[in-house]
């Protein structure tokens, strides 16, 4: 935007605001902050006037302090940051990197160890669960065969029946073999 009397205006306003802020004195008026070589890039120096002690300046240390207690309202005011209105010999006011309050370490050390204890718990069960299924299976094949009843079981993925130990089976290979030995 261009820089022109209003807004020059505005500079004032705001180092004026900035004194009567550090200073708590309502004695800085507007026409106490004079601007000095003013350039066509917005470049100028200015000094603060105490209108108390007829036409002396503020020591630059005041000032300086002013400002960077205020830095953020001035910049607001012009839309600016810290980076495209610059103060010489006053430091800028960046915060400070954000520090989690807790080590980053310490976070992916405990993110770590509950997927591990979560595997080990889903383990634990699976086991218990896969147990009481062989359980439950093999007590009910020996029901079954204490009823004697014949059913159908898989081995080696063929379908067999299992033997009827009440009636007893009779191996039918060995059974027409009634004349093993030879007679003499």
């Amino acid at each position: 935007y261009a820089w022109d009397v209003n807004e020059e205006y505005l500079f004032k306003a705001m180092v004026a605001f900035a004194m009567r802020r550090y200073s708590s004195k309502t004695t800085t008026q507007i026409s106490n902050v004079l601007l000095c070589n003013v350039t066509d890039r917005v470049s100028f120096w200015f000094v603060v006037t105490d209108s108390s002690k007829n036409m002396t300046t503020v020591p630059g240390s005041q000032v300086e302090a002013a400002i960077r207690m205020n830095r953020n309202r001035i910049n607001s005011a012009f839309l600016l940051s810290d980076k495209t209105l610059q103060f010489l010999k006053i430091s800028s006011t960046l915060s400070p990197p954000v520090e989690p309050s807790t080590p980053v370490w310490l976070i992916v050390f405990g993110v770590v160890l509950c997927l591990i204890v979560a595997g080990i718990v889903f383990l634990v069960f699976a086991g218990i669960q896969q147990r009481k299924k062989k359980n439950k299976e093999s007590t009910e094949r020996e029901n079954l065969e204490e009823k004697g009843e014949v059913t159908k079981t898989i081995e080696n993925g063929i379908p067999c029946e299992t033997l009827d130990l009440k009636a007893g089976h009779i191996n039918g290979v060995f059974a027409a073999d009634d004349e093993r030995f030879t007679s003499l």
